[in-house]
């Protein structure tokens, strides 16, 4: 809207000056103006200056009956329209406005551009600021196909300095034919390129290749100038891995589901392992199953939680019916309740009609992963359908039988959630009418070894390579590292060795992934005691031992020895039940 148009309304619309003519008329128009305007000069209707109100930033050589047009080189038939004028290496934004009572008037306001100006710089430096610190590689050409802007990024991912190639042509730069141009076929087709994979730039170690699109900057429908978004090889094979894995995951699921058609891809025969505790792990979950009954699996991250609670499924009666699963931390507290039992028309906003994983299990197993996240106001309603096997949609009162089976896991201690406030303990009861303990795999020193064999064999076949051993040394610290991440970090650690190592090697220590070495050189496998918490600083396989003797110590007596370990009596009948210990 040009400047001064809202003033120009209201002074046509109001009544302030229905009685004035003449130099009465002058006065209160100049004392309107002094009131409501800024920076503005009036005349008459000749645009000979009548009064005038300008800041200290504008500074005109201005007079009373002086000529406006001997001032300001504007055309002053154009009414309501910016012109933009230069004064004595001052610039300016014009707009005139005419209006009429008895006489005639026009109102020259006045618009310094270096306040615009300044703002322009401020915004445009901003942006080159933006620019310059994105990940993504920024070049711009104009018309003539210089290069007018060169980001840190893409000066990263070329090898090219800025003073090399800004405010040079394109095709000088990148020393190619200037009718090879992507930039120029842009500017005459007016259309961007997408995804294209090339080395427009190379050094001493051979071309930069890197993946880039380019777009056309239009204004008023002409096309300005064209810019490219680049990214490096690094990030697109990092994408590329991300879509082969995709594609791996769905593959692999639909080529298992065509065998199992339950939404499972895992069975007891996938449990691999040589340690006697794992099999007798094996050998618990194989007997829960049958007793189709609501399980509890312990094990720290990386353990394969999941991947037993699928087997117990295709183990059990409950094998050809479906396998639901549900990680609750990953689902916002929000929404949690509502995928859990469903919701109603009208409940909430944006609520449908929609049924649970509950219903949706069906006849089948739905699996609760890290129930220990579950917010604390749902652990009733989860216990209260757990025991009525019913459950209520949000925003209905109908109760809706479920015959699913619960197998829930948890990657914490049930002991420390209970005593934190963070589990209801008769929540905890209702989830483990059996219980599975998974031990980490730094208790199980055999399948470590096993492990590492079995992943060198599986991933020397998958990137064909051969002959790949480890070095005794590394294999000594390996089994004595404590896996914090258990299976899952031993199996990434194996696959990235075998990637970096070339056939035929011996793989030292010195091959490591940097951020792993010193944790691994480093580790202790001394287990501290805690004399604040001594069951919990020894290893599972000797808490039997210890604890029968501390119950033979006491006569047997629960508060007594609970007492002595300082746990509860409900967590030492856990671990007594866990351990497998007798009387």
């Amino acid at each position: 809207m040009p400047l001064g148009y809202d003033i120009i309304a209201l002074i046509r619309e109001s009544d302030y000056f229905p009685f004035f003519g003449g130099d009465r008329m002058d006065k209160e128009l100049k004392r309107f103006v002094n009131l409501c305007c800024k920076n503005v000069i009036v005349t008459n209707e000749h645009f000979h200056i009548i009064f005038w109100k300008l800041d200290h930033s504008i500074t005109l050589p201005i007079d009373i009956s002086t000529s406006i047009s001997s001032i300001l080189p504007i055309d002053l038939h154009l009414c309501s329209v910016i012109q933009e004028v230069e004064v004595d290496n001052q610039f300016f934004k014009i707009t005139i406005e005419r209006f009429e009572f008895d006489k005639i008037y026009h109102l020259v306001f006045v618009e310094n551009m270096f306040d615009v100006k300044k703002n322009l710089q401020n915004r445009l430096y901003v942006l080159e600021e933006i620019i310059e610190k994105l990940d993504e590689g920024v070049l711009v050409s104009n018309k003539e196909g210089d290069v007018i802007y060169y980001n840190a990024a893409q000066e990263n991912m070329e090898g090219i300095q800025k003073k090399d190639i800004l405010h040079k042509k394109l095709w000088e730069g990148y020393k190619y034919e200037r009718q090879n141009s992507e930039h120029a076929h842009i500017f005459k087709t007016g259309k961007p390129i997408y995804s294209k994979y090339h080395a427009h730039a190379k050094s001493e170690e051979g071309p930069k290749y890197v993946g880039y699109s380019s777009y056309p900057i239009k204004k008023d429908g002409q096309t300005i100038a064209v810019f490219s978004l680049s990214r490096t090889e690094a990030s697109l094979k990092e994408r590329l891995h991300e879509t082969i894995e995709l594609k791996r995951r769905a593959i692999t699921k639909d080529s298992n589901e065509e065998k199992y058609n339950n939404g499972t891809i895992y069975t007891f025969h996938d449990l691999k392992g040589e340690s006697s505790a794992l099999k007798k792990v094996i050998s618990e979950a194989q007997n829960a199953s049958f007793y189709n009954t609501d399980t509890l699996i312990v094990g720290e991250t990386g353990t394969g939680k999941e991947l037993f609670a699928q087997s117990m499924h295709n183990h059990g009666p409950r094998a050809n019916k479906p396998f639901v699963a549900i990680n609750c931390a990953a689902i916002p507290e929000s929404l949690l309740e509502s995928t859990l039992f469903g919701s109603v028309k009208g409940a909430f906003t944006g609520a449908i009609d929609q049924e649970g994983l509950f219903e949706y299990a069906k006849e089948g197993t739905l699996f609760l992963d890290e129930i220990n996240s579950l917010p604390m106001n749902l652990q009733p309603k989860l216990m209260r359908v757990l025991q009525e096997r019913a459950i209520r949609r949000v925003g209905s009162n109908e109760l809706i039988p479920i015959s699913c089976s619960v197998i829930s896991a948890s990657n914490e201690d049930p002991e420390l959630l209970t005593e934190g406030n963070r589990m209801r303990l008769d929540l905890f009861y209702r989830i483990a009418h059996s219980s599975i303990f998974i031990p980490p795999l730094r208790e199980r020193k055999e399948d470590i070894l096993f492990f590492i064999n079995h992943f060198l064999i599986n991933y020397q076949n998958k990137y064909l390579k051969s002959n790949i051993t480890l070095a005794p040394s590394l294999l000594s610290l390996l089994i004595e590292y404590s896996w914090p991440g258990n299976t899952r970090e031993l199996q990434h650690l194996i696959e990235n060795l075998v990637i970096q190592a070339k056939n035929d090697e011996k793989i030292t220590v010195d091959l490591l992934p940097h951020y792993l070495r010193k944790k691994i050189v480093t580790s202790s496998t001394k287990v501290m005691t805690s004399t604040a918490r001594p069951l919990k600083s020894l290893m599972k396989t000797n808490q039997a031992q210890y604890i029968e003797s501390i119950l033979q110590q006491f006569n047997w007596n629960i508060s007594l020895t609970a007492k002595h370990l300082n746990i509860s009596r409900q967590s030492l009948q856990y671990h007594i039940k866990k351990l497998g210990i007798t009387k």
